[in-house]
């Protein structure tokens, strides 16, 4: 690895990272991405370029709006060094390649949706549907390949609508959405069927032990609803990074 190149893509990282902040926050108000200006949320106050600098900003700040004094989330920095660290991890796995970049925009929408989903239990369409059309050209042209984009999304989107519908229909409410829905054939078209399915088995995986967990602390029900949505972007994150040596590991058991 080139070290200058890896600064100046962790710089970058973390810039996109602030960026994916406001996503974060706006899109599920439904607020535009580019008015107004980045401001503090409590006092309305727009924030001086120097509080916008990634982690540093929040740092030099402890933490708080430097007028009214209100809590600013660590989610901020987090996200942002979160997002470098991917750029990062995605530059010592794939290179300087074309795929590099497909797959640092396919995580910066896990990302997002992973916090989305977490804070609000929702994950908007804006990003899921044009997902599946982005994920399907790329494939044209790089892995997983057309055919595997397109099962992955018929797969991964097919999957989670039969089991919605079932648990609906057994028990009389829904068990899943509609965007967990999308997200996964969303996820399919970008990784391929394969690692969908790799990625919906470590979701329901993480979030069975999560559930059991919950309710062993009785912090929650069998009624506690999970953000699925979370366990299908940090899934999906991994099935992209140590996917294809689990699935070769896993067909050669069959040879």
């Amino acid at each position: 690895m080139n070290v200058l190149v890896t600064v100046f893509l962790a710089a970058i990282g973390l810039a996109i990272g602030s960026f994916l902040n406001v996503c974060i926050y706006r899109l599920p108000r439904h607020e535009s991405l580019s008015f107004p200006a980045s401001h503090c949320t409590s006092c309305q106050r727009q924030l001086g370029w120097f509080e916008n600098i990634p982690v540093i900003g929040w740092l030099a700040l402890r933490g708080r709006c430097r007028t009214c004094g209100a809590a600013i989330s660590s989610m901020y920095p987090i996200v942002e060094a979160i997002t470098a660290a991917v750029f990062v991890t995605g530059y010592a796995i794939y290179g300087l390649t074309p795929l590099l970049a497909v797959r640092l925009l396919f995580a910066c929408a896990m990302i997002v949706l992973f916090v989305i989903d977490l804070q609000h239990h929702i994950l908007p369409n804006v990003i899921t549907l044009p997902g599946v059309v982005a994920g399907l050209l790329f494939s044209l042209l790089l892995p997983p390949g057309w055919l595997s984009s397109l099962v992955g999304v018929l797969v991964g989107g097919g999957i989670l609508y039969v089991i919605g519908e079932a648990y609906y229909r057994w028990r009389g409410v829904e068990g899943l959405g509609m965007g967990d829905v999308k997200m996964l054939a969303m996820i399919g078209a970008f990784l391929g069927w394969q690692l969908t399915l790799l990625t919906l088995v470590m979701a329901s995986l993480a979030g069975s032990i999560l559930g059991v967990l919950l309710i062993a602390t009785r912090r929650g029900s069998m009624q506690y609803a999970l953000p699925f949505g979370t366990f299908l972007a940090v899934g999906a994150l991994l099935a992209a990074v140590v996917g294809d040596p689990i699935v070769s590991w896993y067909a050669s058991l069959y040879r």
